[in-house]
């Protein structure tokens, strides 16, 4: 007997990293995302298959001989709250049907603004934002669903990421090609808050244990980072091993309101600046705890990152 297959919902950053996860575990991975296009990451023995993770029938079909479902796909960021709970509910649907384990790649937009305060999971889902109320009704779903037994259900928290493959977050293109070309590097929100990001390989390495875990189900997991830093502090961090000067640009609330006349991300990012704008800080403790801690450290993950833009660079020359 076989132990099923992995599927992976999402071709995105965290569906690659997840992909990098499980690969290196040995496991058979089909990867499904909507163009059927497959990732330049993807190992020849990955299977990747189009299709509308929106739709039930394809979940379902797609998911028939799956152990472990993983969700990492979202709509569009201008589209979270009208297009992301019936995504959610289809891939569900899918692992249900099919008595297979959902891990979910979940933010920490749930818990609202802490006031500083550090994150960890034993906190209300007290968001007063737009999606943050949307990914608290998507997490209460998940939980519920396990409790009532239609389907076992884990998830990973990550905060805002970055590394290699990750273009659109607060620490993605704008900030590292910047960097890389002589510019200022762009910031969002403040220089000197304290702001825990996630490198993105250790949010697929979580997702790929809670996979494994049975103790990990009907559970909300923190991913763990390294020390929770300033962006000037970790962006210094790039400039040193870049061998470049550190220079910065700020994107306060009012720039984020400007460009969101003209670029939707720009103005769905307005509504989430208190994150910016003051401490934000993960604990993740819980997950260490179980499992172990496996956070890359922020050389590290600077390192890769650096190496990952640099080759992308040169092949866009």
């Amino acid at each position: 007997m076989s132990e099923g297959t992995q599927v992976i919902f999402g071709g995105g950053p965290l569906g690659i990293a997840t992909m990098n996860a499980l690969h290196k575990r040995g496991k058979r991975i089909r990867l499904v995302n909507r163009s059927g296009s497959r990732p330049t990451e993807a190992p020849p023995d990955i299977e990747v298959v189009a299709g509308d993770a929106c739709n039930t029938d394809f979940t379902r079909q797609v998911t028939a001989d799956a152990a472990v479902v993983y969700q990492c796909a979202q709509p569009e960021y201008h589209k979270w709250v009208t297009e992301f709970p019936a995504l959610q509910a289809a891939i569900l649907d899918g692992a249900a049907t099919n008595g297979a384990k959902l891990i979910v790649g979940e933010n920490l937009y749930m818990y609202g603004d802490t006031n500083g305060q550090p994150i960890h999971e034993g906190l209300p889902h007290a968001a007063h934002t737009r999606k943050g109320k949307v990914r608290a009704q998507m997490s209460e779903a998940l939980l519920a669903a396990h409790r009532s037994g239609k389907v076992r259900v884990a998830m990973a928290r990550g905060s805002d990421f970055y590394g290699p493959g990750v273009l659109g977050s607060t620490l993605g293109e704008r900030t590292f090609v910047s960097a890389l070309k002589g510019k200022p590097a762009e910031v969002t929100g403040a220089l000197d808050q304290p702001h825990t990001y996630t490198y993105i390989q250790d949010f697929g390495e979580a997702m790929a244990i809670l996979g494994e875990r049975e103790q990990s189900l009907g559970q909300a997991w923190h991913v763990p980072n390294p020390p929770t830093l300033t962006h000037r502090q970790l962006l210094t961090i790039f400039f040193q091993l870049a061998n470049r000067p550190a220079r910065f640009t700020v994107m306060g609330t009012l720039m984020m309101r400007l460009g969101g006349i003209f670029i939707p991300e720009a103005r769905e990012t307005v509504e989430m600046m208190y994150e910016f704008t003051r401490p934000f800080v993960v604990d993740s403790r819980k997950f260490i705890k179980a499992f172990g801690d496996i956070a890359t450290p922020h050389e590290a993950a600077m390192q890769a990152t650096l190496a990952w833009y640099h080759k992308r660079m040169a092949n866009h020359h």
